[in-house]
């Protein structure tokens, strides 16, 4: 008996031990870790977040705009801050980084920082945590950032083909996210940012008029939200017009977005497809809390993503560089 109960102590302190592990790893990260500027640039997080406030108050457009390009620079090369930098064939020249907004904030808070803690703070790091800044001006939940990322080196645009698209099918979307690293449930989530932002009339159109050439809308779409959609974006109308992701409330990091997919009422086509397709569909369930599922708490699960996603091939330690500006190398 004496065995058993030691054998069992044994088994807890190990259980206990794998857990740690897991919450460790989580918080490290690919050799990222939280509070990794503490000692070295200790204003560094509150200049990040005060400089996104300041830029939201005056224009709202830069929460889901940082969003949208933290997400766009990890996809592509890792989460290295390639996308800042300019040039004539560089990343953020590419289709589907043209109409990206926020560089201006990255920037200031990186002017800021370099004042203070001159080649401590990295862009890529600035932009992550400009990204969760963000969700918490939009009223969303906020997460612990791991940092200690190096800036890349290199930027193109032919690096950016094989961003998620407005068109991709589920399977599509799901083999995307698994090449980074990233499951269903990620995708789910993280697809979950467009409840702040919006999109062009020129990549809505075709599912309101000639949806894959059939001469007809999605049938996929609300019958009471069609005409919505069509009178926001006329067949012959202007392509650049701006139309809300979340029609329920653009403006809040909340679950709205899933209800209107729930109700036919997504405006991208890929973000529909994530309630027609089963695997998908089991995850916006679990985030509006459906009866007979168990539920996620979207803000929470939302941050979990955002840290497995801003891991995605970063550099550190000697790979990379700390930039000077985060529009040029070095």
């Amino acid at each position: 008996m004496e065995y058993y109960h030691h054998s069992i102590n044994k088994m807890a302190m190990f259980m206990v031990i794998l857990v740690l592990a897991i919450d460790v790893t989580m918080v490290l990260g690919q050799g990222t870790r939280v509070g990794f500027y503490s000692s070295t640039c200790p204003r560094a997080e509150s200049i990040v977040q005060s400089t996104v406030r300041a830029h939201f108050q005056s224009d709202p457009t830069v929460a889901p705009g940082i969003l949208r390009m933290h997400f766009h620079d990890c996809f592509v090369l890792g989460c290295d801050g390639s996308i800042l930098i300019e040039g004539s064939d560089a990343e953020r020249t590419a289709i589907p980084n043209r109409n990206l907004r926020g560089f201006d904030v990255i920037e200031d808070a990186k002017k800021q920082i370099e004042a203070i803690c001159p080649g401590v703070v990295s862009c890529a790091d600035i932009l992550a945590l400009a990204a969760r800044d963000s969700v918490v001006a939009t009223r969303g939940l906020t997460w612990s950032v791991p940092t200690g990322r190096r800036d890349g080196r290199v930027s193109r645009a032919a690096d950016a083909g094989n961003l998620p698209a407005f068109f991709d099918s589920v399977d599509v979307q799901k083999q995307k996210f698994t090449a980074k690293g990233l499951n269903t449930q990620d995708l789910v989530a993280l697809t979950g940012a467009h409840t702040i932002g919006t999109a062009g009339c020129a990549v809505i159109r075709g599912r309101l008029f000639n949806f894959n050439s059939t001469g007809g809308p999605d049938p996929s779409i609300d019958a009471t939200f069609l005409p919505q959609l069509q009178a926001l974006c006329p067949q012959n109308g202007d392509a650049a017009r701006r139309v809300a992701l979340d029609t329920g409330s653009a403006n809040n990091f909340d679950t709205s977005y899933f209800s209107n997919l729930r109700n036919g009422r997504g405006v991208l086509e890929s973000d529909q497809k994530l309630w027609t397709d089963a695997s998908t569909k089991v995850f916006v369930q679990r985030f509006l809390g459906i009866r007979g599922l168990l539920g996620l708490t979207f803000g929470v699960e939302f941050g979990r993503s955002m840290v497995k996603m801003s891991n995605i091939e970063v550099k550190t330690g000697t790979n990379g560089e700390i930039r000077k500006v985060c529009s040029a190398i070095n």
